[in-house]
């Protein structure tokens, strides 16, 4: 297997990637199974403690025996953070590697999967700073805070268009001195990786999908996010908006019926999987894989 961006001759981490719903996690297993791995999430989700039937996570009894890192390690009422999150998967990966094992990373959010893979800083931030510039926007408008901003980061000014961002350029600036664009990632890797897209024909992925969703209700997804909501769940700002666990809090609330919540449910997971495909087409080291290729795991580790 060819290593890439780091060093030759080591093993290199293995990240399996695409849309939700092609079966990266029965693949990463196949792939830890055979190569004496462990498994680590990089599903943002699938952190949360309870939240099982709606994020596709595997339970224990299926996980084949293999140790699996960062599911479980949040409260639903706790918000998602990818730069505490870089800090987890690289001690996590680091410490896989010293045992002699492989570390196979698996899950579909984008972010987070570069978070643990390249050479990715995280500007800082301050509640305090944050509000004085948001206060500033207000009484300025939009056009008054891009004007604060081309004063000290002229490429950020030209380039965003909300205020939200520009709040945040000018935080970022005035916490570090560096420029908001100077923080942009690189597709550099930070160790030796190998990325493994897998894709499906799309009639046959929506297909799934909509299965899977329907699974999902069957198998108790509302009885889940009733108990999760007792747990505190609507006040989570991670955990509340996630694709399913939203929909079927309506039906608690009496909005809408439990068809109606399996429905919009699949519908916000064919857009979720186009936004992923979308986001991993866009990284040229990504190896693509049909998820509907006979003995999968044989193809990914022949043509590696």
């Amino acid at each position: 297997m060819t290593a890439e961006g780091g060093e030759t001759g080591c093993r290199p981490v293995l990240a399996v990637v695409g849309p939700t719903g092609t079966g990266k996690s029965e693949l990463a297993l196949d792939l830890a199974e055979r190569l004496g791995g462990e498994v680590v999430n990089t599903d943002a989700l699938q952190f949360y403690r309870g939240m099982d039937i709606g994020t596709a996570k595997v339970p224990v009894a299926e996980r084949r025996g293999i140790p699996h890192h960062l599911l479980d390690v949040l409260e639903v009422t706790e918000e998602a953070s990818v730069a505490r999150f870089q800090v987890q998967v690289r001690t996590v990966i680091e410490d896989i590697q010293s045992r002699g094992r492989r570390p196979v990373l698996v899950g579909g959010s984008g972010l987070y999967v570069r978070a643990a893979l390249d050479e990715l800083e995280f500007p800082p931030t301050d509640p305090e700073v944050r509000a004085h510039f948001e206060a500033l926007g207000e009484g300025l408008g939009l056009e008054g805070l891009r004007a604060e901003l081309a004063r000290v980061d002229p490429v950020s000014a030209a380039r965003l268009g909300d205020t939200r961002r520009m709040v945040r350029a000018l935080e970022v600036h005035h916490l570090t001195g560096r420029t908001f664009t100077s923080y942009m990632p690189q597709r550099t890797y930070l160790r030796p990786t190998v990325q493994i897209g897998l894709d499906l024909d799309r009639a046959v992925l929506h297909e799934r999908l909509h299965a899977r969703v329907l699974a999902m209700a069957e198998a108790g997804l509302l009885q889940e996010v009733h108990t999760l909501d007792a747990a505190g769940l609507r006040h989570g700002r991670t955990a509340s908006r996630a694709i399913g666990y939203a929909q079927f809090l309506g039906v608690l609330d009496g909005e809408s019926s439990l068809q109606e919540a399996v429905e919009g449910t699949a519908t916000a997971t064919r857009r979720f999987a186009r936004r992923q495909l979308t986001w991993f087409r866009a990284d040229p080291r990504v190896r693509w894989f049909d998820a509907a290729a006979p003995a999968l795991a044989e193809e990914v580790l022949g043509r590696l």
